[in-house]
């Protein structure tokens, strides 16, 4: 069965860190293109960072620059979101999602290049 899950989230205060994985079955994440996006209430979902399967090229939303990185994992088809000094307009439902072909700069936020999608993982800033 062809799978995204998503992990790490949690209730954190400002400043503090966390770190969200993705993991998938039935498919290798190691020759997907993945990102993370996130859904505050009330807002449209967002792209928050894509990690390119052709050349490992990284980007990143502006708004989380500096304070996010994400990564592949040493172990096999896992993704990290490393997510440091989280502020109040970070908290959201965080999802992970794929994509076949490696997207660019003005691409990796259409959420309709994406194949598959996690059922995400709940981040809260609260102190």
């Amino acid at each position: 069965q062809v799978k995204v899950v998503e992990s790490g989230g949690g209730l954190v205060q400002p400043g503090r860190s966390l770190r969200l994985s993705c993991a998938s079955t039935g498919f290798n994440l190691d020759f997907y293109s993945v990102a993370w996006f996130r859904q505050a209430p009330g807002k449209k979902r967002e792209g928050v960072s894509h990690i390119s399967v052709t050349d490992g090229s990284r980007y990143y939303a502006d708004s989380v620059k500096g304070r996010f990185t994400i990564s592949r994992g040493r172990v096999r088809n896992t993704v990290y979101l490393d997510m440091n000094d989280l502020k109040p307009e970070d908290p959201g439902v965080y999802y992970c999602a794929t994509a076949g072909d490696g997207l660019d700069g003005g691409t990796w936020t259409r959420e309709d290049e994406y194949d598959y999608w996690g059922q995400g993982t709940q981040v809260t800033v609260s102190s």
